[in-house]
This record gives C-alpha cells, sequence and structure tokens, in this order.
C-alpha cells in the first residue's frame, strides 16, 4: 500500500507540470492584457474594451500606442546622451540564464534612446534552437540587429563601433578568435561586463586581455573585489578600472508588481494550478536547478522546518516549497536527486517543481517567500532578489555575496550561512516568517521602499550611463 501511495505521488510530480504548462500561457497573457490597460487607465483615463472581442491586430496597436505613451511621458533617460552611437554586444551565449538577459535588457535601454545595437552570440548550438531563436526574434522585433559572431562582417563592426561591451567573462575567447590582429584597435572601446563568481573562469584563455580594455563592470562590491584578488594572485594580472553597477527592475515588472488586481489574478491562477489553497505559505526558490544555487539544501531546511513545527505543535497555514528553473526534459542527476529525496521524506504533497521560464512574475505574485540559497561566494548581485522585494515578498538569503548587498539582515529578510551549516539556520528562519504574519508583511513592506530608492530600471540607468561616459571618453582620448 506503501508503495502504491509513493508510485502515485511520484506521477504526480509530471501530471502538476502539465497542468501548470496549459494554464501558464493564460497566466502570461492575464499579465500583458492587465499591464497594458493599468498604464493606459492611468495616463490616458480612457476605456479599454473587453479583451475577448479585441482582434490580434487591435491588440498589436494597443501595445503600440502602450510603447509611444511610455516614449511621451517617461523622464528624458539618462542614457539619451547614446543617441545615434553604434554599439557591440558580444554575449558568449543566448539563453534564460541571467547575463544573456541582462545583455538583452541593455540592448533594449539602448535602442529606446535611438542607439544603433548590434548583437553577436559567439557560442550558439549547431541544430535549431528554440530559446535562441525566440530570443533573437525578440531583439529583432525591438530592432537590434544580430549578426554571426564570425567572418569579416563581425570585425567589420567591432572596428567600426562607438562601443563594444564582451558579457560575462567566457566572452574573452572572441576577441583572439574572430578579430585576431584586429584586437589592439578595438580594446581601447570595450567594456567589459563581468557575473561571474565560480574559479574556474579564472583563466588566462578567457580574461589575459582584461587589463587593456577600457572598463569592466561588475554587479557587486564583493565581486569587484573578489575579481580584483584573485586576478591578481592567480593570473598576475591588473583589473582595468572597475565599476561596480547594482541592477534595477524593469518598467514592466514593476508595473505587475504595483498592480494589486494582476497580483490578484496571478496568486489565483497559479495556485489554482499549484493545487494549493490562498492561505497556504508557499516559500519559492527561483534558480535554474544547479547545486551551485542550492536547491537540495532549501528542500532539506523546509523539510526541518516541518519537522521543527510538528514536534513544538505550532500553529501555521499549510506549508509548500516552491521550486522555480527546473529543466524536465534534462532530467540531470542533481534534479533526480532532488526528487528521490522528496520522495524519500514523503512530502511530494508539499513540494512543487516549475519548469525554467523567462517571465517570473506569476510565481513572485503566487508565493509568500523568497528564498535565494546560492551557495559558495553565493550570487554576483542575484536580480530574483530585487524582483521579489519589489512585489513586497520578505527574502531568506545566504550570507554571501551580493544578496547581502540587497538584503537587510532583520528588516527586509533574514541571512543564513552557505553550506550544510546553513541548513538548520534558514530551517529556523521559515519557521520565523511562518509563525509571524505582521513581521512577515513589515519586511516585504521595507523590501519594496528599498527597491524603490535604489534598485529600479532608472537608477541602473544612471549607474550604467556613468560607466559608458568613462569608456566612450577613453576610447576617445585613446584615438
Amino acid at each position: 500500500m506503501a508503495k502504491q501511495h509513493s508510485h502515485q505521488h511520484t506521477s504526480s510530480f509530471s501530471t502538476m507540470s502539465m497542468n501548470l504548462q496549459k494554464k501558464q500561457k493564460w497566466v502570461l497573457i492575464m499579465v500583458a492584457l492587465l499591464s497594458i490597460s493599468t498604464l493606459i487607465v492611468l495616463l490616458m483615463r480612457a476605456a479599454i474594451p473587453d479583451s475577448s472581442s479585441s482582434s490580434s491586430s487591435r491588440s498589436d496597436r494597443i501595445l503600440d500606442q502602450r510603447n509611444q505613451i511610455v516614449r511621451n511621458s517617461s523622464p528624458l533617460s539618462p542614457l539619451s546622451f547614446m543617441k545615434s552611437k553604434l554599439v557591440l554586444l558580444v554575449s558568449h551565449e543566448l539563453s534564460l540564464s541571467g547575463g544573456p538577459l541582462l545583455l538583452m535588457e541593455l540592448a533594449f535601454l539602448l535602442r529606446g534612446v535611438g542607439a544603433d545595437v548590434v548583437w553577436i552570440t559567439f557560442q550558439k548550438p549547431l541544430e535549431t534552437d528554440e530559446v535562441v531563436y525566440s530570443l533573437e526574434n525578440k531583439m529583432l522585433d525591438r530592432g537590434v540587429q544580430v549578426f554571426p559572431a564570425k567572418g569579416q562582417k563581425a570585425v567589420d563592426i567591432a572596428l567600426k563601433a562607438d562601443l563594444v561591451v564582451l558579457n560575462t567573462a567566457v566572452a574573452g575567447k572572441w576577441l583572439d578568435a574572430v578579430l585576431k590582429d584586429n584586437v589592439p584597435h578595438v580594446l581601447p572601446k570595450i567594456l567589459w561586463w563581468i557575473h561571474e563568481m565560480r574559479g574556474h573562469y579564472f583563466k588566462l584563455d578567457f580574461v589575459k586581455h582584461l587589463p587593456y580594455v577600457a572598463g569592466a563592470m561588475i554587479d557587486s562590491h564583493t565581486t569587484a573585489e573578489y575579481w580584483k584578488n584573485r586576478t591578481k594572485e592567480r593570473l598576475g594580472i591588473k583589473m582595468p578600472d572597475t565599476f561596480v553597477v547594482h541592477l534595477g527592475n524593469s518598467k514592466d515588472l514593476m508595473e505587475v508588481a504595483e498592480n494589486s488586481v494582476a497580483k490578484r489574478v496571478l496568486r489565483e491562477h497559479v495556485r489554482e494550478a499549484l493545487g494549493v489553497r490562498n492561505d497556504d505559505l508557499l516559500f519559492a526558490i527561483i534558480n535554474s536547478v544547479s547545486r551551485g544555487k542550492g536547491q537540495d539544501l532549501f528542500l532539506r531546511s523546509f523539510h526541518e522546518s516541518l519537522q521543527i513545527i510538528k514536534e513544538k505543535k505550532l500553529q501555521v497555514p499549510p506549508m509548500h516549497a516552491v521550486v522555480v528553473g527546473s529543466d524536465m526534459s534534462a532530467q540531470t542527476k542533481f534534479e533526480t536527486e532532488l526528487r528521490n529525496f522528496v520522495i524519500e521524506k514523503k512530502i511530494q504533497d508539499r513540494v512543487h517543481f516549475i519548469n525554467k521560464t523567462l517571465t517570473v512574475a506569476p510565481y513572485l505574485a503566487a508565493i509568500d517567500v523568497l528564498v535565494q540559497n546560492s551557495q559558495t561566494r553565493g550570487e554576483c548581485f542575484g536580480r530574483i532578489t530585487i524582483e521579489a522585494m519589489a512585489f513586497q515578498l520578505p527574502v531568506l538569503g545566504t550570507a554571501a555575496g551580493g544578496t547581502m548587498e540587497i538584503v537587510v539582515n532583520e528588516t527586509t529578510g533574514l541571512l543564513h550561512p552557505v553550506g550544510k551549516d546553513g541548513v538548520t539556520p534558514l530551517a529556523r528562519n521559515i519557521v520565523k516568517l511562518a509563525t509571524h504574519v505582521e513581521r512577515r508583511l513589515t519586511m516585504g513592506k521595507k523590501g519594496y521602499g528599498r527597491v524603490k530608492e535604489r534598485f529600479l530600471e532608472y537608477h541602473m540607468a544612471e549607474r550604467i550611463a556613468f560607466v559608458l561616459k568613462e569608456v566612450l571618453k577613453k576610447a576617445k582620448n585613446h584615438s
């Protein structure tokens, strides 16, 4: 009987996943429609036709109208001086991971002020890839030109560009592989945007040209200090002028986060898809599933928190752990370990695996607490942390990396150690927020206030604008 019960719960993983896949498209459509209607109501106070009677072309016209409103009503962008500048963006890959998506966001910010933007992906899969195809088309729709990584066309655009942005340490291999003898001509106008925190990126093959570029841009002070020390000690090279640029939330995300109707609708429908009630407590970790992101330790902490609640006979609503960032098709060894742990501890009805997605807003609207559990040196920055804070969610994070520059311990969230030493402290922190509703809500509100003070798109654009001005000045002086 127990064996049959276990088998039923195992199959429930795939059943729930299918239900989520079916409902996800509807949820995302709701995000778009609610975002558009909110903006038009606020700025034009015009009536919105019922979406059920609108044709596809009508929706496109509304979207164009919305974009025009944003352009006309927004304050002058700090990046407006980039108008008509030619910018080449070089990414080591095009995927749903943080680095490429951040570079895409920069591409759209630059296009928004009238810059000419060209995108190159150094390492692309040989076979057609749906993610690459989708993201490239998204860029083309926004006026970003997509060029092949190799050949004379790539060399010509690099020589002609006013600014070249290399994204991640791995992108450094593109310089010698493609530019060859032209590398010295391009180095003085390169801004190297670094996001990595792992030791295996410190290879001369990747970063031997780093000391000679116009500047490096890094997402947190912790990471910048790590790169400064590690390049000197391990490689014997010196970092160029280095600028720390904290990231900011996009206007689109903030629009949903500040729309109570949108959040309520998303919360209801995501929770319905998960099979949880409105008053259940959801603790979620939203990262690509990998050992470095700490999903295994989070699930151990979650299981331990359930045991604490049971032993102490605490009165709390039913609690659930949500793991967003799974890859159902890959079936990696690590993901198999996670699922086996859930089955072994008989908590299948409390743990939900969600496939990785480009759109996190529906899940942020649906959960109660974000867990940022990145291990070792932590996150370089951790964009999902400020996104969660925009939704007034408290954050349970590791005391490492960029998380410590975002989360104010005991004020906007609670920090715990990395590694196995952090399992029990995180479990206790889960119990603390589960049993103290007011504390949870107050932390969420203070987190939102911190986002409004320093982590908006405009703040990020201001910080990037300062860096770009410095790099352009250096490039001009060198020429």
